[in-house]
C-alpha cells in the first residue's frame, strides 16, 4: 500500500522487494509504468495537476531521493529506506539477463544509449538490448514505432522529470512493452559520462551532495529541495 507524501503516493519496499514487484508487472497482462520520485519531483508535482495525477497512476512508485525519506518522517508516515532508480534498474537487469525478456533504452544525448547499451551488455552477459534511441525528438510516434518493432518487454525512459512520466503515460501502451521505467539521467551513468558517487556517498546518503560537487550548475535546483521538508513540516502541523 502507498504512502501519501506531500500528495504523492510512494511504495514502502526495500529495493529487493521493488524489484520483486516490477518483475511480477512483466509477467500481468496490459502495460505497466514505475516512476521514482525525489525531490523535485513533489515540489512539481505540487504545482502541475497532469504530473501528479501520472505519478499517482503508476504501478510502482519508489523514494529515489533521501529527502522523500526525511519528509516522510516528518510527515509521521516513514519510509524504510531509499530504492533509487539506478539501483532498482540494475536489479531489474539481472533478473532480464537470466531470462528472454527484451529491453528497449530510450533517452539521454545521441550516442550516449549505444554507449550505455554496450557497457550494460558487458556488465550482464545474457542482457538483450534490442534497440536504442536518443531523447532529441520532436514527434513521439516515430520513437513508439521504433520500440514496438522491437518487440521489447522493458523500456528505460530517461528523458528527465516530468517529461519522462507524461511520455509513459501517454504512449506506454503504444509501444507494446510490459513494463516502462522512468529514470532520469541514468543511461549517463550507464554510459560512464557521469560518474556515480561512491559506495560511501551512497550509504550516507550524501549523494546528492556530491553530485552537487561534481556539477555546481546543478546549485540552482539544489537550493530548491529544503522547501520540501517546510512543506512537510508544514503539513505535519496542519494535520493533512
Amino acid at each position: 500500500m502507498k504512502k501519501d507524501i506531500l500528495g504523492v503516493g510512494i511504495d514502502d519496499l526495500p529495493l529487493e522487494e521493488a524489484v520483486a514487484a516490477g518483475c511480477a508487472l512483466l509477467e500481468q497482462p496490459g502495460c505497466h509504468y514505475v516512476v521514482t520520485p525525489n525531490p523535485e519531483f513533489l515540489l512539481t508535482a505540487k504545482k502541475n495537476d497532469a504530473f501528479r495525477e501520472v505519478l499517482n497512476a503508476a504501478d510502482l512508485s519508489l523514494p529515489d531521493g533521501i529527502g522523500v525519506i526525511y519528509a516522510a518522517k516528518l510527515l509521521g508516515r516513514p519510509l524504510k529506506r531509499r530504492a533509487p532508480g539506478v539501483d532498482f534498474a540494475q536489479g531489474l537487469m539481472e533478473r532480464l539477463s537470466q531470462s528472454e525478456k527484451k529491453l528497449f533504452l530510450l533517452g539521454a544525448k545521441p550516442g550516449v544509449a549505444e554507449q550505455a547499451a554496450e557497457n550494460l551488455c558487458g556488465r550482464y552477459p545474457g542482457l538483450n538490448i534490442c534497440g536504442v534511441s536518443d531523447g532529441y525528438f520532436k514527434d513521439d510516434a516515430p520513437v513508439v514505432e521504433k520500440i514496438r518493432v522491437t518487440k521489447a518487454d522493458v523500456v528505460f525512459v530517461c528523458l528527465a522529470a516530468p517529461k519522462q512520466e507524461l511520455w509513459m503515460a501517454k504512449n506506454g501502451p503504444e509501444t507494446g512493452a510490459a513494463l516502462l521505467v522512468g529514470l532520469g539521467g541514468c543511461l549517463d551513468v550507464f554510459a560512464g559520462t557521469v560518474q556515480r558517487a561512491p559506495e560511501g556517498w551512497q550509504k550516507a546518503g550524501m549523494e546528492w551532495l556530491y553530485r552537487l560537487i561534481k556539477e555546481p550548475s546543478r546549485f540552482g535546483r539544489m537550493a530548491k529541495l529544503p522547501l520540501v521538508l517546510v512543506d512537510a513540516i508544514a503539513a505535519r502541523f496542519s494535520g493533512k
